[in-house]
């Protein structure tokens, strides 16, 4: 109901009326109603709000006329050993106290530094060369600088992104598109494993996804040479030494000496299951070869604990050198890694079909459709390729 002036008398009148109890004027007719002026409704939000836990942070009304006048404040932080504390910036302005409030929410779920949380990649990069080569206080090498330098400039299309935005898939179309050599891909997983390390130690981020890209390059930096001919025949003569068995079983097999530490023999199909490093080489399946199977089944027996410096220090170059063919006809000492160069050399020289090749070593098959879409072997055709090579 609103109240409205009789015309005639002044008399305070309903607008529901139909004459003015004071004089009888006829108020039907008038059109214009004045209406009495309202009581504001009491604010009873703030009698409703929660005292916020200690050490939770603070919200604040700032004075003055302003279009979001609460602030969120997180926690102080301790900055002396004398235990003062000192106030960090607001997490930001909002219109009102209960925006303010979930802001602060969602800063406890996820912290991060209010003065860093829209730094982009680039703004981190530099942060952490700062840290690492200017305020650092070791010698680093005038390599490792480049090699972070040259990394950054390999990923251009991440510079400008927010690094809060920055997810494992943005990482590894740069590491999957770099058309550089192995060690660069490297360098650029590694920068993002720094940068990442980084982020977290100064709560810039929460969630480190660099560990989560892989580098699906095959290593082109793996530099060796094959076992000759009649290095190989000593090693035969020679194979009732575990040793001996041991580099046998890496020649035959093509796998790198690290994948023995966690290799899968399996004694009823004879086949091993394991690999390291790329994609196509983990937990691949390789027919054991005939002339090695004796070997195989007793490996775990011969090494229960196998490690790879262990084996390199104790067995592999005191028996070479105890044979005499520690060094090859170049001059160049024999490694583990030989092994897989031998075994390489050997399916060209036995005529072990390309594609079977590649799928015994683990290759990556890269962006050849045809192989890598179309291309495929069963078990007991690589079984037959693989019993092609000859001792």
């Amino acid at each position: 109901m609103a109240l409205t002036l009789c015309p005639e008398c002044s008399h305070t009148v309903s607008d529901k009326a139909i004459f003015c109890p004071g004089c009888g004027y006829p108020m039907s007719f008038l059109p214009q109603v004045f209406k009495t002026k309202e009581r504001p409704k009491a604010d009873t939000s703030r009698r409703k709000r929660r005292k916020l836990p200690n050490g939770y942070g603070s919200i604040k009304k700032l004075s003055g006329n302003r279009s979001r006048p609460y602030a969120a404040y997180p926690p102080a932080v301790c900055t002396s050993e004398s235990g003062n504390r000192s106030a960090l910036p607001a997490i930001g302005y909002y219109k009102d106290w209960n925006s303010a409030y979930e802001a602060l929410n969602e800063y406890h779920r996820s912290p991060y530094n209010p003065k860093t949380k829209d730094s982009t990649f680039k703004d981190v990069y530099e942060m952490l060369y700062k840290a690492k080569f200017e305020a650092s206080r070791k010698m680093l090498s005038v390599s490792s600088r480049y090699a972070y330098e040259s990394a950054f400039k390999n990923c251009t299309s991440l510079h400008q992104m927010r690094f809060l935005d920055i997810r494992r898939q943005e990482m590894q179309e740069v590491l999957d598109n770099c058309t550089l050599g192995y060690s660069s891909v490297c360098n650029l997983k590694k920068l993002f494993g720094q940068m990442y390390r980084f982020a977290l130690e100064n709560d810039i981020a929460e969630k480190d996804y660099a560990q989560f890209v892989t580098i699906n390059q095959e290593n082109d930096n793996e530099k060796g040479e094959p076992f000759s001919q009649e290095e190989l025949e000593l090693l035969w003569k020679n194979k009732h030494d575990r040793t001996v068995q041991m580099i046998l079983i890496m020649i035959y097999s093509g796998f790198r000496i690290k994948a023995f530490e966690t290799i899968e023999i399996n004694t009823e199909e004879f086949y091993f299951k394991g690999g390291v490093k790329t994609s196509a080489g983990k937990s691949r399946i390789v027919p054991i070869h005939d002339s090695i199977r004796e070997f195989s089944l007793e490996f775990h027996n011969n090494f229960p604990n196998f490690r790879v410096e262990n084996f390199r220090k104790t067995f592999f170059y005191p028996t070479l050198a105890h044979l005499g063919i520690s060094v090859t006809a170049n001059g160049k000492k024999h490694t583990p890694h030989d092994c897989r160069h031998t075994f390489s050399w050997l399916c060209d020289k036995y005529k072990v079909d390309e594609l079977s090749k590649h799928l015994l070593m683990g290759h990556s098959l890269g962006k050849d459709i045809e192989k890598s879409v179309y291309g495929h072997r069963t078990f007991q055709e690589l079984c037959t390729e693989i019993n092609k090579i000859g001792i």
